[in-house]
């Protein structure tokens, strides 16, 4: 079992930066694989960025890359993501994820994932 959540989110003007922050259960935090996911209203939940359990591999959609950035810190049992360079088309409500057990071939789908954040609100204006 994993609790997660979110905080973080924030309104911003397009072109800022914001760090949103997952606090996860303690003892077996670092077995799990992570993930951000998003999701805008009327639209499907989106992967964003995983991380392995060690933090040695990440992983990203490419409509992100080069902008955000995903890290975990597992003594403290904290998940991050560091947006910079925000555009409104990032407007969303972000979402924290673990998976017990994660294929690669399966890493980018919600389905994986065993446990969720609540979700914390990223809106970013023109």
């Amino acid at each position: 079992q994993v609790q997660l959540v979110e905080s973080g989110g924030g309104l911003v003007q397009a072109g800022g930066s914001l760090r949103l922050s997952c606090a996860a259960s303690g003892r077996l935090f670092s077995s799990y694989p992570l993930a951000w996911f998003r999701q805008a209203p009327g639209k499907e939940r989106e992967f964003v960025a995983a991380i392995s359990r060690s933090g040695g591999n990440t992983y990203y959609t490419d409509s992100v890359k080069g902008r955000f950035t995903i890290s975990r810190e597992n003594a403290k049992n904290t998940l991050y993501l560091q947006m910079n360079s925000l555009k409104p088309e990032d407007t969303a409500v972000y979402y924290c994820a673990a998976a017990a057990r994660l294929s690669a071939e399966l890493r980018v789908g919600a389905r994986s994932y065993d446990y969720w954040g609540q979700g914390t609100q990223v809106t970013v204006s023109s």
